[in-house]
């Protein structure tokens, strides 16, 4: 597992209020555990993962979801976590936008998946949508650009 998903897996604990996370792969396994009070703890892993130091992981940078301006004026919304991404909240519903949808930044523009838990993400940007870069129900990175939009 990559730091990266570690990274992923904390926040989402962080933003949904999780205290225990334990991921156990065929040769591998990974414990979080955060404290009664809602401060982190070193991550603990058993013996046939190595120990990743609990400063890189407590350390995390925040990555904003919105990246700045490109040449072309636009920004891109980008992923925040790892997952699944829904343009709709159910199958039979129409997508949350389509291009040339005007959002702001409460606007719900689509859900991502992950452990189970469907998470809204916002635009958080004031614009029109000019692209729609990922198609429904595909697997999404971290920091994946997912939508443009041109700022108003």
């Amino acid at each position: 597992m990559e730091l990266k998903d570690i990274k992923a897996i904390i926040d989402l604990m962080k933003k949904n209020s999780i205290t225990e996370f334990e991921l156990e792969e065929k040769d591998s396994k990974l414990r979080l555990k955060r404290g009664l009070n809602g401060g982190p703890q070193p991550a603990q892993a058993d013996d046939s993962v190595p120990m990743i130091p609990a400063p890189m992981v407590l350390a995390a940078p925040v990555v904003p979801t919105v990246a700045a301006p490109v040449a072309t004026g636009e920004v891109d919304i980008k992923s925040p976590m790892i997952g699944t991404l829904y343009r709709s909240p159910s199958p039979e519903a129409s997508a949350y936008i389509e291009v040339g949808s005007e959002v702001n930044p409460d606007s719900v523009v689509c859900i991502i998946e992950a452990m189970k838990v469907m998470n809204e993400i916002k635009a958080e940007v004031k614009g029109v949508v000019t692209q729609i870069l990922i198609e429904n129900g595909k697997p999404v990175e971290f920091g994946q650009p997912l939508f443009k939009v041109r700022p108003s």
